[in-house]
């Protein structure tokens, strides 16, 4: 058991504007899934994503893609879709930073060391031999439902952007991916443009080193340092306006259907269990708390979509059963969640 005292979260929990959020609404209301089903269980409302200054939690964000890919039967290449929504204006200071790059290799330290600044759920980390270096994506801290989307939804967004960064050069890069079978079929089809090894150990990008200190096509160094100092502050600012508590809250919204301990919670955070309890004490609340909070914000929210029955919202909520999930309900409201919704159904003694 870990003994570290400081919070160490997962490579994809930070704040991040809307932008990733609204392209999954789009693209699953372009394939006919309804913006109540895609935005059930996030607590966020459509307008809040129309607003240009509003940030969501990456829990958030993994629920939109959890939703979209229940609702459309989790197809092969559903990430790829979502990736090639994107442009480079959707990364902000971050791209530009990376664009204006003097070197392939400034571009990846940036990269790598802004990742809190992208949509990203994948840990980037760079590593160098003296034949190549390589950009490692690991993918061992996203939740197992989603992991493939959104493998598949990076890999395209860094393919569609090598071209762009590195002009004529991008097809000395190398693609590999874990993926195979219909994944990897997917990818091929959709990124033809790349060269692309499938069902290998990793999943990475590859440049030969001799290409990783040659001059950027829009190499701009003195842009680059003030977009550079730009993403610093950018990503201090998110760092500052965020506790251990919003950590947890936004852990157990991304595996909530799944019923989290505060063991799980903790071993996530690189933390000692009492270091935990410790330190949400410290924020003025429990981890009991903030899991009662998410269940309750979201089963009202569950509750009123369309289609979901109460054995469903206990289900997606962690429950075992709807039991179970009527007496927290009762404990949190008062009322049982089918009086809420006009439906009769038993009330469990406690």
């Amino acid at each position: 058991m870990t003994t570290a005292t400081s919070i160490d979260a997962p490579a994809w929990d930070h704040p991040r504007g809307t932008a990733a959020a609204r392209i999954l609404l789009e693209l699953g209301v372009d394939r006919g899934v309804g913006r109540s089903d895609l935005l059930a269980g996030t607590g966020l409302a459509p307008a809040e994503l129309a607003d240009p200054t509003f940030e969501v939690e990456a829990g958030q964000e993994l629920a939109i893609a959890r939703n979209l890919s229940r609702a459309l039967g989790q197809p092969s290449g559903l990430g790829i879709d979502a990736g090639m929504r994107y442009t480079i204006g959707h990364f902000g200071t971050w791209a530009y930073a990376m664009l204006s790059s003097p070197t392939l290799r400034e571009l990846v330290r940036i990269g790598v060391r802004y990742t809190g600044l992208s949509f990203a759920f994948i840990r980037p980390v760079f590593e160098e031999d003296r034949n190549e270096g390589r950009v490692v994506l690991a993918d061992n801290e996203i939740p197992d439902d989603v992991r493939t989307f959104f493998v598949e939804r990076e890999m395209t967004k860094l393919a569609n952007m090598m071209p762009i960064a590195l002009g004529a050069r991008h097809g000395a890069v190398r693609y590999e991916t874990s993926l195979d079978g219909a994944e990897a079929a997917a990818l091929r089809h959709r990124l033809p443009h790349i060269t692309l090894l499938t069902g290998r150990e990793r999943h990475i990008l590859a440049f030969d080193r001799a290409l990783l200190d040659a001059p950027l096509p829009q190499a701009d160094p003195i842009a680059a340092q003030i977009l550079e100092r730009q993403c610093a502050d950018l990503l201090q600012a998110r760092r500052n306006r965020r506790g251990v508590a919003s950590h947890v809250r936004s852990l157990i919204l991304a595996r909530l259907d799944q019923s989290p301990s505060m063991e799980q919670i903790a071993g996530e955070l690189h933390v000692d269990p009492r270091t935990l309890r410790r330190q949400l004490h410290a924020d003025g609340t429990s981890f009991r708390e903030l899991i009662d909070e998410v269940r309750e914000t979201i089963a009202d929210e569950l509750l009123g979509t369309a289609g979901l029955t109460v054995g469903d919202v206990a289900s997606r909520l962690g429950y075992h059963d709807a039991a179970g999930f009527t007496r927290a309900y009762r404990r949190w409201t008062g009322t049982t969640p089918g009086r809420g919704r006009g439906v009769a159904i038993p009330v469990v003694p406690s």
